[in-house]
């Protein structure tokens, strides 16, 4: 058990808050599928990768964050996309440009156990051995908290030493008392690993809560 203090991420300093909203209104192009290690892009920046199981919420996190609707798109069957979809954020300025991986989503039933099997395969060798990747964004659905699939990807997370950060998503879709609920379930579930980085951040994709934090999270990662 860890004796960090988990606590919800503070609203971000304003020079913070700018270098989040510089890097996310900058350029932002898709720059490839990868389905090897052999095919991943050039290690020349910081990377953050962003984690969740299927229908959590990522796709629309991630075109909310970029201000783009269709950068990141949303498989109506679970488990289809089975690449590490590499985004490039920004261009030039104080804060270097950064890459956005989305990983595929994972806790599903519909894909061919052979693929799963491949894929996961390919995610344990990408968060053990790329040496850019800065932090890990995990995505919890405000409704159902940390399942066991949610675990496992923090367990994979933990031995590959990489520290990882716990994003609410849909907090929209609960009233308060159940976001509260939902965030001691999840401060609780972080407890147990070590690669838990200890500020949640809460956010709607329709609402707009938390992108400005998120956002100035990633854009100062150095």
């Amino acid at each position: 058990m860890t004796s960090l203090q988990f606590t919800l991420a503070p609203e971000p300093e304003q020079a913070d808050r700018e270098a989040g909203r510089l890097l996310f209104a900058g350029p932002v192009t898709f720059v490839k599928g990868v389905v090897a290690m052999s095919g991943l892009p050039p290690a020349d920046r910081i990377e953050v990768c962003f984690a969740g199981r299927s229908n959590v919420g990522k796709s629309s996190l991630i075109n909310a964050l970029t201000g783009r609707k269709t950068l990141a798109r949303a498989s109506n069957t679970p488990g289809r996309t089975q690449e590490l979809n590499y985004f490039a954020l920004g261009g030039e300025g104080a804060h270097a440009p950064k890459y956005l991986v989305d990983l595929p989503g994972y806790g599903y039933a519909e894909a061919p156990v052979a693929i799963v099997a491949k894929w996961q395969a390919l995610l344990k060798q990408y968060l053990s051995g790329r040496q850019t990747l800065r932090r890990a964004f995990v995505l919890i659905d405000t409704r159902h908290g940390v399942k066991s699939v949610d675990a496992e990807i923090m367990q994979l997370l933990d031995r590959s030493a990489v520290t990882f950060q716990t994003v609410l998503t849909k907090a929209d879709k609960v009233s308060r008392a159940e976001r509260a609920a939902t965030v001691e379930q999840v401060k609780a579930a972080l407890a147990r690993h070590p690669a838990a980085y200890p500020e949640l951040v809460v956010t709607s994709s329709e609402k707009g809560e938390g992108l400005e934090t998120l956002r100035a999270i990633i854009a100062t990662l150095a």
